[in-house]
């Protein structure tokens, strides 16, 4: 199967919202995602603004400020909308020759981030213009099998975002048992016998990562090497590959079980369920004295506790949390009879947690590998 180029089957869109018919304002992540806008558009002429259509395709020119990625999407969950006019829209000519899920599925490979970064060019901004994307070459088979490729792919996504809801269903059951044992009804001032109120400091340890070199996956089969776990790899749907460094140091180790902030950025934000050294920029909370993993987690996570945790790191000009933040939390102690009552629960909701993240790994893994074989 021979490569074509792909100029041969695209062409440029430039429909603008002069009507203001379309409101829908969307953005585009680096993990080839829309998203909705987040931009001030008080005063805006959104007359100006591109529109884009279901199964027409975006990208962003400038590569200079997204690493290693380019930021290029194809509509399929809205039947239109409106980007910024810095945005190329596009589409196939003929679905009956180039199936737009298709491309996408080549876009969403490595190596095509790859040739659009070495592609690109200029002094002031890296531009991977218009004329470089229809220069792409890539490999077009039937229909048939176009479809076939699709078929198996979505497959694979279909399962992925269903196990996604289903984690997000055990994790609101779990916050929900949290409230309803140590949230609703609970009078802080009249507490029941046996419970106390504390501060979280008095129970836990706070344990800050490290800044090392990072290398790529390549090494997981050397021995000493563990993975590095940074805030995007907590990031939902992300596409950055993982990364090992050669360290086993215990204080800076992580396990699934483990409790985990996010210090920078999205402060305040609590995590689990990955395995190895983290970085600088989070830190692992460690019960200390009779609470559970499982306990804090779920205080961390409660709406009234991320409000307050929030607010204290959006006070500082970059967003950031504190050690003395987390350790001043106002929490309530629980007799250890009904903590190990909460954590026998909890711990069976974990491991279907687990067991759907597991199987996520793995179906991700293989929409790797189908991506891959694209261009063989």
């Amino acid at each position: 199967m021979g490569y074509k180029r792909l100029g041969d089957y695209i062409r440029e869109v430039n429909v603008r919202n002069r009507e203001l018919k379309v409101t829908n304002l969307l953005g585009l992540s680096v993990s080839k995602e829309f998203m909705p806008s987040i931009a001030n558009t008080i005063g805006t002429d959104m007359s100006t603004y591109k529109v884009v259509e279901r199964n027409q395709l975006v990208y962003i020119a400038d590569t200079s400020r997204r690493g290693d990625k380019i930021a290029i999407g194809l509509l399929d969950k809205y039947d239109n909308a409106i980007v910024s006019q810095a945005y190329t829209v596009f589409e196939v000519i003929d679905h009956e020759q180039l199936l737009p899920e298709y491309l996408m599925m080549w876009f969403r490979r490595p190596e095509f981030d790859r040739y659009a970064r070495f592609h690109s060019h200029g002094s002031a901004r890296e531009i991977f213009d218009w004329d470089e994307l229809c220069d792409v070459q890539l490999p077009i088979p039937s229909i048939t099998r176009q479809r076939e490729i699709v078929s198996e792919y979505e497959t694979l996504t279909n399962r992925i975002r269903l196990n996604n809801q289903m984690i997000l269903h055990l994790e609101a059951t779990a916050q929900a048992l949290y409230r309803k044992m140590f949230v609703d009804n609970i009078d802080k001032e009249n507490l029941p016998e046996g419970w106390r109120m504390g501060t979280l400091g008095d129970y836990v340890e706070l344990s800050q990562g490290i800044q090392v070199e990072v290398e790529d996956q390549s090494l997981i089969k050397y021995k000493g090497y563990n993975r590095f776990i940074r805030i995007i790899d907590y990031t939902p749907n992300t596409t950055e590959p993982p990364r090992y460094v050669n360290i086993s140091n215990k204080r800076y180790f992580s396990t699934r079980e483990d409790v985990i902030m996010i210090r920078y950025g999205d402060a305040g934000t609590v995590c689990r369920r990955l395995e190895g050294i983290i970085a600088n920029n989070l830190f692992k909370i460690t019960p200390i004295l009779s609470i559970t993993r499982n306990y804090v987690y779920h205080f961390l996570k409660s709406d009234t506790i991320q409000k307050l945790v929030k607010s204290s790191a959006a006070s500082s000009t970059m967003p950031a949390i504190t050690h003395k933040a987390v350790k001043d939390l106002e929490c309530i102690i629980p007799p250890s009879t009904i903590m190990q009552e909460f954590d026998t629960i909890i711990s069976i909701i974990e491991r279907d947690i687990c067991l759907k993240s597991d199987e996520i790994s793995k179906l991700t893994e293989l929409q790797s590998l189908l991506l891959s074989k694209m261009g063989k």
